[in-house]
């Protein structure tokens, strides 16, 4: 099939200027899909353990929460606060398209603006409740 020249080109990613509302778009697709297939996988994992009984629950949260020696386990802990800043971070831009809903912050500072404090707002959350869990015992 020839290509119509007086037709333009359809604009391809290389030519846009890279910008928080692209990160944010993708962050936005990329958490919700994790929360699903990660919190799914550990949702059925905990209700297996509580099904297999009291034995099985506690080496579920054993290996979940700290080692024999009461250290974390930095494997379990990792995924956990990642799962924390990937709630927050899917929660933070849902509330950012809420706004988009109405018609507002469309503008291009407005739009950046909305992005880079959904980011910071998820990541500070996600320090605040890791700080506080991680505090708490000490």
């Amino acid at each position: 099939m020839a290509r119509n020249p007086a037709r333009p080109l359809s604009p391809h990613l290389t030519i846009w200027r890279w910008g928080p509302h692209m990160l944010i778009s993708i962050l936005h697709r990329v958490t919700g899909d994790g929360l699903a297939i990660g919190g799914g996988v550990l949702f059925i994992w905990w209700l297996a353990a509580l099904a297999g009984g009291e034995a099985s629950y506690a080496r579920f949260v054993d290996l979940m929460t700290s080692d024999a020696t009461g250290r974390l386990n930095l494997i379990p802990a990792l995924i956990l606060i990642g799962m924390t800043w990937a709630f927050f971070q899917h929660m933070c831009s849902g509330i950012r398209h809420l706004f988009l809903d109405t018609g507002a912050g469309y503008e291009l500072k407005s739009n950046r603006t909305g992005s880079l404090i959904a980011m910071t707002v998820a990541l500070a959350l996600t320090v605040l409740v890791w700080g506080f869990i991680l505090t708490r015992g000490h």
